[in-house]
């Protein structure tokens, strides 16, 4: 009977209770498995025994999760070696890496390596799944490309979670928190049935805190003096309908609105621009001697406010019939998803008025989702098989905006005119000189006593009255990516013996995917660039006139027209229409062989494919042009092409000691062809395809359920050596991005840690009276890993260790529980993402350096700045259950 069914699913999702890594909770250690074998997962779409699946697989129960104080998927790294998750300049640019590989950056055109699925519904960017995921019933990391059963998004690895279904026992949860930086939250679930046929479920919840930074401001206008706060309610709504013994249907409704502000980041070197910082009002970390590295600190500077504001909301149905006749079931899964985010930014990171985007909607993007997947899954003796077909559109808006600060004219004239001080002392370092560079219709003659005078002269025949930058909006940008997807697939085991097994997968997927948009500078905004570029051959007089060699001359002279045409001031960018268009199909599968030796060892081996679809850059890219190798011209496609990824797996799973000890381990190979690489060339985002990327590696999981009542050990390894192959600029689509790129070639890959390490315990024990008490450490151990894409040196987190730890005192019963938890107990401080700081120097040479790439650091002159871990936070929950 499908009651029967549903009742059966439910009780081998809750025996997940002690399960691997991590487990914890009063529940689990009286009602929980004793054995491996009570471990199940649903890996390969059907309930198996997590030792029969020949893949790596991390579980977490629900009773882990709660013992780790896992709320969204940043949380779930502690419990889960090899994996990484970081954000940047804002929640929605969240980031998922598996064995060192995964994608990150605010460019939404870019799909995810890592695929978060929840309840079946692929979330197709990570900063979309992420958020409250609510009440959780399991959490499967499937690690390697799943691109058969997952989707063609998957090349690294899937996050699959499920949540709390209805239950036709009532019954009803509640908690309470309140933590450390004013933190407060409270949450409330009930659940149970409706009519003999039908049962719902409702959960809702409320949370707060205040930020982890604190905030200068300087002359504002920001008013906030902390940032990274947080600020959201979430409701989630479902019905389990079971018209007939062979059918059910589970309808799932959800709502979730933020309204905070993040984020800010804080210098973690600063250089010596420092000076025209402070030359214009502003304000940031005081730099160290020699300009070396700084302290780490939680103090950041922002004169602009950061406010967020993002909704999800959406819709699935998933049917399941059986078919009796056929020993099979049909499956329908449809859904629809809108999800938006807005943002404000203070671009330059320091209380100096430069650039900034106001929360005014300008800045954000939306996606809305639609999907359909149906398959079609059965058994015989000898084979279970798979069939099915996915379907999907998609649509992104994505809205872009620069505002010029009152401090960004001077700013940049004092960068250019110390570049030109450096070569000729006659120039001074003035913040007037722009207006000398932009002035119509100049000539060297003028240009030589202008730039003489720094551009002070208010009158007269050397006058600077050339534009200069305006305060104020200075670009709106608008795209619109819709994407339309449709896949095949099939998955089969067959028993060739009662030990043999040989699984075979395949999928074709069709993409089509298209790009409009419109690039519109505002008022007079490109005026200043427009009047340099005219100028350039009057500046190579000058130049020269001033002692420069004329090749010397012809490239500082390009080198300032471009320093006044970044992309937000262009004119060549103005009114610019887009309209792209591409299809693409590719094949993706997998072929597994396990062999079960007796009824404790497996071993396996397998190979798959991945694959990652094509997208584009929604964002102003330059190009480089023939007559100056610094970019001005836009680019003329904003195409970045497909990833794929051949994996192969060699594993051993084991069942020890009476069924008591899990020891699992695999070697790895992967090898990822046109690997899509977002980088931040300190003026945008842009997705350059490295030829290839190499991860092999060794994967090692274990649980051991003990002999003492209530006592339990887990624990994770991940070696990984993840690196780029050799290539040089001719191998990219844009060759002028790689003296940026430079350090990569033959180098270890960023957020790839050589080791990674995971280990947890929990114990819960009747202490008589009806009470028992309960203690959860969950830590994670990361040897070091340079957190930037391009691999500069001052953006290395060191080796380190985080631990999460919970005390809990209750009822048998399960009646009331009261937890004392911290999360990062030790306090650790770190880096999550480094990043250059917009304006604020040059670390990348224009020339190759004696270390073979365009990297000195003798030269290097850049402020860098970083998002910085979370600190440690404590605090007591009060959870009831009836």
């Amino acid at each position: 009977m499908r009651l029967n069914h549903i009742l059966r699913c439910t009780a081998s999702v809750a025996v997940v209770g002690v399960a691997a890594f991590g487990f914890a909770g009063a529940a689990a250690a009286q009602d929980g498995p004793t054995t491996v074998d009570d471990i199940i997962v649903t890996a390969q779409k059907r309930e198996q025994s997590l030792q029969d699946v020949p893949i790596v697989v991390t579980t977490l129960s629900q009773a882990a999760l709660e013992g780790a104080g896992v709320r969204d998927i940043k949380d779930l790294q502690i419990l889960t070696p090899g994996m990484t998750v970081t954000s940047t300049q804002s929640e929605t640019a969240t980031t998922a890496r598996i064995r060192g590989v995964g994608t990150v950056g605010d460019n939404p055109g870019l799909e995810s390596s890592v695929g978060v699925v929840i309840d079946g519904v692929y979330r197709s960017r990570n900063g979309v799944g992420f958020g409250d995921l609510g009440e959780l019933s399991r959490i499967e990391v499937l690690k390697g490309p799943q691109g058969t059963l997952f989707g063609k998004n998957t090349s690294a690895g899937v996050i699959n979670i499920i949540s709390e279904a209805p239950s036709f026992t009532p019954g009803f949860e509640a908690e309470a928190t309140y933590g450390n930086f004013g933190a407060w939250g409270i949450a409330g679930s009930v659940t149970g049935p409706l009519s003999d046929k039908v049962a719902g479920r409702l959960y809702m919840a409320k949370r707060e805190r205040d930020g982890f930074y604190d905030v200068v401001t300087g002359a504002g206008p920001r008013q906030e003096t902390d940032d990274q706060n947080q600020n959201f309610w979430t409701a989630r709504g479902q019905l389990l309908i079971l018209p007939s013994d062979d059918i059910s249907i589970r309808l799932i409704a959800d709502y979730s609105k933020r309204d905070e502000y993040c984020c800010v980041s804080t210098q973690v070197r600063t250089g010596p621009t420092v000076a025209f910082i402070n030359a214009v009002g502003g304000q940031q970390a005081a730099p160290a001697p020699g300009f070396g590295e700084l302290p780490f600190s939680r103090t950041a500077y922002a004169n602009r406010g950061t406010g967020q504001t993002m909704e999800d909301m959406g819709f699935s149905a998933e049917a399941n019939i059986d078919i009796p006749s056929w020993n099979a079931t049909f499956t329908s899964l449809s859904s629809w998803r809108n999800w938006s985010g807005v943002n404000g930014m203070d671009l330059d990171y320091t209380t100096a008025d430069l650039l900034y985007r106001p929360h005014d909607g300008g800045y954000g993007f939306e996606l809305d989702n639609l999907t359909q997947e149906v398959r079609l899954a059965g058994a015989t003796d000898r084979i279970d098989w798979l069939v099915g077909a996915f379907m999907t559109r998609e649509t992104i808006n994505r809205d872009d905006s620069y505002w010029y600060g009152a401090g960004y004219t001077p700013f940049m004239s004092l960068l250019i005119s110390s570049q030109l001080n450096a070569g000729s002392s006659a120039i001074p370092i003035s913040p007037n000189i722009v207006g000398c560079l932009t002035r119509p219709g100049t000539t060297a003659q003028f240009l030589t006593g202008c730039l003489a005078t720094g551009g002070m002269a208010p009158s007269g025949p050397t006058a600077p009255t050339g534009p200069g930058f305006g305060a104020g909006h200075g670009v709106q940008d608008h795209y619109r990516q819709t994407t339309e997807s449709f896949a095949i697939f099939t998955n089969n085991t067959l028993h060739l013996t009662d030990k043999f097994d040989v699984t075979l997968g395949l999928r074709y997927t069709l993409d089509d995917k298209s790009l409009s948009g419109v690039q519109d500078n505002l008022g007079t905004n490109g005026a200043a660039c427009g009047g340099a570029l005219g100028n350039i051959a009057a500046m190579t007089g000058a130049l020269m006139g001033a002692g420069l060699p004329q090749a010397a001359a012809q490239s500082t002279a390009g080198r300032l027209a471009s320093n006044l045409c970044l992309p937000w001031a262009n004119p060549m960018f103005d009114n610019r229409r887009i309209g792209e268009g591409h299809s693409n199909g590719e094949f993706s599968g997998t072929v597994k062989g396990s062999y079960r030796f007796n009824d404790s060892v497996m071993a396996y081996a397998s190979y798959a494919r991945g694959y990652k679809s094509f997208g584009y850059n929604m964002d102003r890219v330059q190009g480089p042009t023939a007559a100056n190798p610094l970019p001005i011209n836009p680019s003329n496609s904003l195409l970045f092409p497909s990833e794929t990824v051949d994996s192969f797996e060699i594993g051993l799973k084991n069942t020890l000691f009476n069924r008591s000890v899990l020891f699992n381990i695999t070697y790895f190979n992967q090898k990822f062809e046109d690997f899509q690489l977002n980088t931040f060339l300190g003026t945008a985002f842009v997705v350059e395809s490295i030829p290839e990327l190499t991860s092999e590696g060794v994967d090692a999981d274990f649980v051991w359920f003990t002999p003492v009542e209530g006592l339990s050990f887990s624990g994770g390894v991940t070696y990984t050596d993840t690196k780029y192959g050799d290539f040089t600029a001719a191998d990219l689509a844009n060759p002028g991005n790689f003296p940026q790129l430079s350090l990569l070639p033959g180098a270890r890959a960023s957020f790839a840690p050589e080791w990674s390490a995971t280990a947890a315990v929990a114990f819960d024990r009747s202490i008589g009276s009806g009470m028992k008490v309960g203690l959860n450490l969950s830590a994670k151990y990361s040897t070091e890993f340079n957190t930037g894409s391009d691999l500069l040196p001052y953006k290395m987190q060191d080796a380190m260790t985080l631990l999460n730890g919970r005390i809990t005192l209750g009822a048998e019963d399960d009646r009331w529980a009261l937890d004392l938890w911290a999360q990062n107990l030790t306090d650790e401080e770190y880096k999550q993402v480094a990043i250059n700081a917009p304006l604020q120097g040059s670390a990348f040479q224009t020339t190759v350096q004696p270390n073979g790439t365009y990297y000195n650091p003798a030269l290097d002159t850049q402020t860098y700045n970083a998002f910085m871990g979370q600190p440690r936070t404590y605090g007591v929950t009060l959870r009831v259950r009836y």
